[in-house]
């Protein structure tokens, strides 16, 4: 039998991996940068960083590990890959909503999610949305849903009215 795994999600940066960790541990409580390596003269042919230039950065969010890697221009990100900030209340849903989508892209974006200023894709969504849409009552998961649908930001006073029934 495995033993349990601990699985490190890897955010590759063009150049501003530790300017991202610093961001994101200022924002979420219990975290922290827990360690930095830098490029050395090995592989210089295949990296192509000067010596000394930051590599990765190790980084903790509310004690989850995650990884900054500077690795250059090639790979973007994009939508197929999103953070999910369970939120209980509405200052939380503002709180991160404003601080992640300033400097960001929130204008494409509807049902929570947002681009962040790295391009970093996440959802800021409260913790009780789930169950309002997944309640077996079809007219009141979907009346949650309309009303989802129509948001960029999540407002779940709205929401709660919808499922309710009386928007």
């Amino acid at each position: 039998m495995l033993k349990p795994l601990k699985i490190t999600p890897c955010l590759w940066f063009d150049g501003q991996a530790e300017e991202a960790a610093s961001f994101y541990t200022a924002l979420f409580p219990r975290s922290k940068i827990t360690g930095l390596s830098r490029y050395g003269e090995a592989g210089q042919e295949i990296h192509g960083q000067p010596p000394g230039t930051i590599m990765a950065v190790a980084f903790e969010l509310d004690g989850q590990p995650f990884t900054a890697l500077n690795g250059g221009p090639r790979f973007k990100f994009n939508e197929a890959i999103s953070f999910q900030i369970g939120c209980e209340t509405q200052d939380e849903v503002d709180y991160f909503w404003q601080q992640l989508s300033a400097g960001g892209d929130d204008s494409a974006q509807a049902c929570g999610w947002l681009k962040d200023r790295y391009g970093v894709s996440w959802q800021v969504i409260p913790t009780a949305l789930s169950a309002m849409i997944a309640n077996p009552d079809a007219e009141k998961s979907q009346s949650v849903m309309q009303t989802l649908l129509r948001m960029k930001k999540l407002d779940l006073s709205e929401l709660q009215r919808a499922y309710k029934g009386s928007k």
